[in-house]
């Protein structure tokens, strides 16, 4: 399980940061049924799964904040025997799950108030984090116009906006990245989740920094949303993710190269506010 959990991060199947973290914490479970002669060979399998998981995507935050947080949980008890480390292990997972799951409920509820009713909205790519947050003002009794973006190459606002239809009292356009500037002067607000926040840049889906410039251009405030956990400091390196040419172009590129990032920075004075679980950050 847990290499298939590599594999399915690694390949980005799972879009939303916070799934990601939450699949990486589970998929450790499948080491509490395994046996183990010793303590020490326990925490060695730990340590080498959650790595492994880790390196499935270095530019989550989140999913490299929340295995070190189990690793941790466990290693710093100094179990005595294998069988307390797995007991460990189990609690440390439930933790870490229910805190990022709580975690996006709370900033989702704190964004609402960020959003006013028969507002104009844009978001681009697909959070979860976003999603709950509009749920939560359709039911304080919002109604909203959404523009999304289809967050190419790989076309992942499109679940967003198959999401978005669903839902009563929410009118819903589809676009393309590159219209973004186009339908600007219409938008009262840009919505968008995050990858993580380091130091002074916002790293999320590529389009998102030309996405802000357009929007400061318009006088259009820009609201991110997610996780406290995803504010970090100098320990995490951001390490951007460069994807496979072809999601961008099927055939095989003759006579020049294809360049296909996965995120993009985005300097924090483009934005406006960050609405996190523990509050509102204004820049």
């Amino acid at each position: 399980m847990i290499d298939e959990t590599v594999e399915e991060i690694s390949e980005m199947q799972t879009h939303s940061s916070s799934v990601v973290a939450v699949k990486a914490a589970q998929a450790l479970r499948v080491l509490t049924d395994r046996e183990y002669p010793t303590v020490e060979d326990y925490l060695r399998s730990l340590n080498r799964n959650s790595s492994a998981l880790r390196r499935a995507n270095p530019s989550h935050a989140s999913l490299h904040t929340t295995q070190h947080r189990i690793v941790n949980a466990v290693s710093d008890a100094e179990p005595e025997n294998v069988a307390t480390a797995k007991e460990l292990t189990i609690e440390a997972i439930d933790d870490v799950i229910d805190s990022v799951e709580s975690a996006k409920d709370r900033a989702a509820a704190r964004a609402v108030s960020e959003i006013a009713d028969d507002d104009v909205l844009l978001t681009h790519d697909f959070s979860s984090t976003v999603l709950a947050a509009i749920d939560d003002a359709i039911e304080a009794g919002h109604s909203f116009e959404v523009y999304v973006t289809e967050s190419r190459p790989r076309f992942i606002g499109r679940k967003m906006a198959r999401h978005l239809s669903e839902r009563d009292g929410i009118d819903v356009t589809l676009i393309v990245d590159s219209a973004a500037g186009h339908f600007m002067p219409q938008i009262d607000r840009v919505l968008v989740g995050m990858d993580c926040i380091v130091d002074d840049t916002l790293y999320n889906r590529i389009g998102t920094y030309p996405i802000a410039t357009a929007a400061a251009d318009n006088d259009v405030p820009v609201t991110v949303v997610g996780s406290a956990a995803k504010y970090v400091d100098g320990a995490f390196a951001f390490e951007n993710e460069i994807r496979s040419p072809s999601e961008v172009l099927r055939e095989p590129a003759d006579g020049f190269e294809v360049a296909n990032p996965a995120y993009d920075a985005t300097p924090t004075h483009l934005l406006d506010t960050v609405v996190t679980d523990d509050g509102i950050h204004e820049y």
